[in-house]
């Protein structure tokens, strides 16, 4: 099983936004990374639409061909907004609404009713869901429960670690994966993953079916081009 790459064009958005222009043109931008051997395209709406905004969803939504990802906390803006262009896949994320960007995965304990009920709706509506998590049994015991069909693993903690302690990094990743796996879970990852611990991680987390990357991707693409920086993560995924 090859990992997917799904990549995430919020920082694309970001610089567009500076001049208030269409430069450079997101919905390009999607097609032209799906064409450079992407399989899915990821955005983050915030509240404050600093990157993506809310219009640029219908824009991208019938030109992604691969897979289309939305990721976000579930306001009811938020949800009205995904139920009106259903993408392939919903991925809920607790951000508070000026948090730079997020850190931290689901109480999925504490937050069970809510969840379950805000999943439910996207399930009735065909949308695939994965919730972000990290990477405990409680949270991915509780996830179970909330009836998602997917989480996915917060790995900030891990590329924080990895440089001088890769083995102590992954290894509750590497349990996240096997416990996921074996509730039936589907397993997603993303935060801070790049070219230097991408393929580490790919290799050691069982059941690993995508990552979202975007920050670390656009930065590299500033020196190798788009089309080259998808091939490096591509090949990174290609145990």
């Amino acid at each position: 099983m090859v990992t997917r790459l799904s990549v995430n064009i919020n920082k694309i958005a970001l610089i567009r936004n500076a001049r208030g222009s269409n430069l450079p043109d997101l919905v390009q931008v999607a097609k032209d990374c799906e064409k450079f051997g992407a399989q899915g395209i990821t955005v983050h709406p915030r509240p404050d639409e600093r990157h993506i905004r809310y219009d640029d969803v219908p824009a991208l939504k019938p030109i992604v061909s691969t897979e289309f990802n939305i990721e976000g906390n579930p306001t009811p803006r938020f949800l009205e907004l995904v139920l009106a262009h259903r993408p392939h896949q919903c991925t809920l994320v607790p951000d508070d609404p000026q948090q730079l960007t997020s850190d931290h995965g689901w109480d999925t304990i504490k937050h069970e009713g809510f969840l379950k009920d805000v999943i439910a709706q996207l399930q009735e509506a065909g949308i695939r869901v994965s919730i972000f998590c990290d990477p405990e049994a409680k949270y991915i015991e509780g996830a179970k429960k909330t009836g998602t069909d997917r989480i996915e693993l917060y790995t900030g903690p891990y590329a924080e670690a990895f440089a001088h302690a890769p083995d102590k990094a992954i290894a509750p990743y590497v349990a996240a994966g096997q416990f996921a796996g074996a509730l039936g879970l589907g397993l997603n990852a993303g935060h801070d993953l790049n070219l230097d611990n991408l393929r580490f991680f790919s290799q050691q987390v069982p059941h690993l079916l995508e990552v979202s990357i975007g920050h670390a991707l656009v930065v590299d693409a500033l020196y190798y081009g788009l089309e080259d920086t998808i091939g490096r993560y591509l090949n990174c995924l290609s145990i």
